[in-house]
């Protein structure tokens, strides 16, 4: 099959971003001529596998839910762009796309702005929800929400990340037909190794880091020596963070959970509140190294060095991929329990005895619950240990891999 997808953003640092990567490159290994339009300038810096990549140009604006940084675009918030400024946006997407020529199916990331591209395009496509969009830019803007249910009819199909997403979407624009298809996880990549050998390799590939010359959406330079000298404090239980550093992520919760255990932990993740965040784990006394944005080369031995994962998220989640990708190490993942988060938890869930379930989440906003439920992972017995991280791996493995997933998301164009 000839697959476009169009994504609007870049290729890497958020969720939709790494998602669009690896659908690419897992439907190129199947052997699907694949075609990204992006707005990654460099997109030769990634493995799409042979999928080509077409970067559209900007008639003005970029529109974005949440403003970060773009070195060559200006965003600007969905809500506070006119309609005739985004129909403008919205044509010159869907002409590049024209340009690309025909395809068997078109995927389009994001209810706004990829339901009016994808209609606009003329081609049969999929819409995918990610969840951001839904939150950040349509929820209290009854305008925006009537014009996604218009672009949604004609599609061949709305995928959604989790029944949560489903939901969300229906409050918003009504009843809509939804098929759940779940993020992928790479689980070649992402696999279980002893924690020296992991820590070493982790250290290897920071290494191999090019100079940062103040990019926030890169590593933080001589993160290689800084992670030796961390580790160098002795064997005492890790703890990882890895996402945007935000208010709504909850960050602060695990920082305020962890205050006088006996535990270090590592922040990985690039936003607005770093800063307050390192003041934070300051006056609290953490051991706490922030590293800033890492890759998928350096997670997968991140995560299988550390002891359990956090996703402290305050805000819905479309679906908890970072607890799954944890989880595919064989690093138990501990979530905040609601929206996609709950249901990544209940599906690894069914592969842990009883008495393991309960050590997969805490309430939401409640450090209190949070420092139970962490102290209750770090305190496992070995044997109970390796239980749980067994089941997580197996759970990833059956539910969430990347080739299956990809499999699913091409099941809208009724072609073999």
């Amino acid at each position: 099959m000839r697959v476009l997808i169009w994504h609007g953003y870049l290729l890497s640092g958020t969720g939709s971003n790494e998602y669009t990567r690896a659908l690419a490159r897992t439907l190129s290994h199947q052997g699907h001529e694949v075609v990204v339009l992006s707005q990654d300038p460099y997109p030769d810096a990634h493995d799409l596998g042979t999928a080509t990549v077409v970067r559209p140009e900007l008639p003005g604006r970029l529109p974005v839910f949440v403003l970060d940084h773009y070195a060559q675009a200006t965003p600007a918030l969905v809500p506070t762009m006119s309609r005739a400024e985004l129909d403008e946006y919205v044509a010159a997407q869907s002409s590049a796309i024209q340009q690309v020529g025909p395809a068997d199916l078109l995927i389009t990331n994001h209810v706004l702005l990829g339901g009016p591209v994808g209609a606009a395009s003329g081609l049969p496509y999929v819409v995918k929800a990610h969840g951001s969009e839904l939150e950040y830019a349509m929820r209290g803007h009854r305008d925006l929400c009537i014009w996604a249910r218009q672009t949604l009819e004609p599609a061949q199909d709305v995928v959604v990340g989790s029944v949560h997403v489903a939901d969300v979407l229906a409050d918003l624009v009504g009843p809509v037909p939804t098929r759940v298809v779940t993020p992928g996880v790479d689980v070649e990549q992402m696999a279980p190794a002893p924690r020296d050998r992991a820590w070493d390799r982790l250290i290897e590939e920071s290494r191999r880091d090019e100079p940062n010359p103040g990019d926030e959406r890169l590593p933080d330079p001589g993160n290689a020596g800084r992670l030796t000298a961390f580790m160098a404090g002795g064997a005492r239980p890790t703890v990882v963070y890895v996402g945007k550093l935000s208010e709504q992520k909850g960050v602060h919760l695990l920082l305020q959970a962890m205050q006088g255990m006996d535990a270090r932990v590592v922040i990985v993740g690039f936003g607005p509140a770093r800063a307050e965040l390192e003041g934070l784990a300051s006056t609290l006394g953490l051991d706490a190294l922030f590293t800033g944005p890492l890759q998928h080369r350096h997670l997968a031995h991140l995560w299988a060095a550390a002891d359990v994962s956090v996703v402290p998220s305050v805000f819905p989640e479309a679906f908890g991929m970072v607890a799954a990708e944890a989880a595919a190490t064989g690093c138990p993942p501990l979530v905040a329990r609601h929206s996609g988060l709950a249901e990544v938890a209940d599906g690894i869930g069914q592969y842990l005895p009883p008495h393991l379930r309960a050590c997969l989440t805490f309430e939401r906003g409640d450090a209190v619950d949070l420092r139970r439920a962490l102290s209750q992972v770090l305190d496992l017995s070995r044997e109970d240990r390796a239980v749980l991280s067994a089941g997580c791996r197996e759970a990833v493995a059956a539910l969430w891999s990347w080739d299956s997933v990809a499999s699913r998301m091409l099941e809208s164009a009724a072609v073999a």
